[in-house]
């Protein structure tokens, strides 16, 4: 049976599927992260690179987002970026994989954070595109999860930005293409 032919099954099936299972305990995070607007501030009054340096090093909080997800910020260069990210139940789809959305966040910060490197201050930039393409899956057992992004071209309105994601075994899992919006600073 193809997918197209699929029924759906009758709720006596689905009972009778789930019927005696144990789910456990419900497991839990906790996600704290600070005001972002005073990091948001702190990034008009420095350059993209020494601003980026001070996150991946601490003395700035890092976004809610990299909180939620539970990456971590883990090298920044002149048109580069490294995030690390340890995969975690908390992450999985129905199917038990890291959801392609994180991988996809995880692409889109690592370019996003490369084009900021380039950025002078008082300018800041928003994701317009990205293209995702999805290599394999990935779950607890394929270790920490390394995403690098790096600048294609770095433009006055326009940068394009590319990033990959590797497992702990070297092996690519994803890759991303993306356009961002350069701007100035209110």
């Amino acid at each position: 049976m193809s997918i197209d032919q699929a029924q759906p099954v009758s709720g006596d099936a689905v009972d009778a599927a789930i019927a005696g299972i144990d789910w456990g305990k419900a497991r839990h995070r906790e996600v704290t992260w600070h005001d972002p607007a005073i990091p948001a501030q702190v990034a008009t009054k420095l350059s993209g690179i020494d601003y980026m340096h001070a996150l991946a090093d601490g003395r700035i909080p890092a976004p809610p987002i990299v909180g939620l997800m539970d990456a971590r910020l883990t090298s920044v260069t002149p048109g580069a970026a490294e995030f690390t990210l340890t995969p975690n139940e908390s992450h999985f789809n129905p199917i038990g994989a890291v959801h392609g959305g994180i991988i996809c966040t995880l692409l889109d910060s690592a370019a996003g954070c490369a084009v900021h490197t380039t950025l002078p201050q008082g300018v800041g930039y928003t994701s317009v595109e990205i293209k995702v393409n999805f290599m394999r899956g990935t779950t607890l057992d394929s270790g920490d999860l390394i995403a690098r992004g790096w600048v294609k071209k770095a433009g006055r309105r326009v940068a394009f930005a590319e990033a990959e994601i590797t497992d702990s075994l070297g092996k690519t899992v994803a890759t991303a293409s993306t356009s961002l919006l350069v701007f100035e600073v209110p």
